[in-house]
């Protein structure tokens, strides 16, 4: 899945394209995401911004805003606006028809036309991602209004942390995946973050000290930015919107690298089951 990172990266490679041109279509071949893909109010509209909020992306399009999230599996590309399909579902009612050429491939669902010859297409084999529009103020979204604070702001510090967790016996892993604590902190992130704070994935939250906290924000930022600077993970099916990769993957301390000896003390790294998810970490530098 995308996490924080990815989308950061796609967003930035989206906004020099799209913000300050205008929607002249859009084209629909299977409304059938996690969510039904709605009528979009949108065409002749200017994109205004482009900004990210944990892993949504934000078009504000002035008389609202498109939202749109990659889900499981999906990518958003930028190309030339002459690989629209020929006949699709719905849409081209502003498209010239020199333009129609090169059928998309079948997990293509959604395009968006622009004026500046480019169009945004999402790709999305296993369609849990979504396309969805708000009107107002994008904050009262109820896919929005009770996320926590995003992880490289200044809102999300060690005092915050420290009182959030506090009483809590969950495991401290499971607590930083919460969106209702700190957005975007996906399971490769969180487990990075765990062994470079030397703190074991499965340590009650509440028994974190605000020192411990202070270690963790910190290194929670640093793998993210980290991350973000080596263009993200490279996974199954998530590519830039260039199409290119990243490369964090290789720099993994932890993640999927089960009996692999750890890159500090050289003891094997471990890996255990915590809810449905998979948990990394040195049993030597991790307490």
């Amino acid at each position: 899945m995308p996490e924080l990172p990815e989308v950061e990266i796609t967003r930035r490679g989206l906004e020099e394209h799209m913000v300050g041109a205008t929607i002249l279509d859009i084209v629909v071949r299977n409304p059938k995401l996690r969510w039904p893909i709605p009528d979009l109010p949108v065409l002749g509209r200017v994109i205004k911004s482009l900004k990210r909020r944990a892993k949504y992306l934000l078009l504000d399009c002035g008389n609202g805003t498109l939202i749109l999230h990659l889900g499981m599996s999906g990518s958003l590309r930028i190309l030339p606006s002459g690989t629209l399909a020929a006949l699709p579902a719905r849409g081209m009612s502003g498209v010239s028809p020199q333009l129609r050429c090169d059928p998309p491939a079948i997990h293509d669902h959604f395009d968006l036309i622009l004026n500046n010859g480019k169009l945004m297409r999402l790709r999305d084999p296993r369609r849990f991602g979504a396309v969805l529009w708000h009107e107002g103020d994008i904050h009262t979204h109820p896919l929005l209004a009770s996320l926590g604070p995003e992880p490289l702001e200044e809102n999300f510090h060690a005092r915050y942390l420290h009182q959030a967790l506090r009483g809590r016996t969950i495991a401290i892993k499971q607590a930083i995946m919460d969106n209702h604590l700190v957005v975007g902190v996906g399971n490769i992130y969180a487990n990075e973050s765990l062994f470079r704070s030397g703190i074991k994935p499965t340590l009650a939250a509440g028994k974190l000290s605000l020192a411990r906290c202070e270690k963790l924000v910190i290194e929670i930022r640093a793998t993210l930015l980290a991350s973000i600077a080596k263009g993200g993970s490279t996974l199954r099916d998530f590519v830039h919107s260039d199409g290119s990769s990243g490369y964090f993957q290789q720099a993994y301390f932890v993640y999927g690298r089960t009996n692999e000896p750890c890159r500090t003390c050289g003891a094997k790294i471990l890996q255990i089951k915590q809810g449905q998810r998979s948990s990394f970490y040195c049993g030597v530098c991790q307490h």
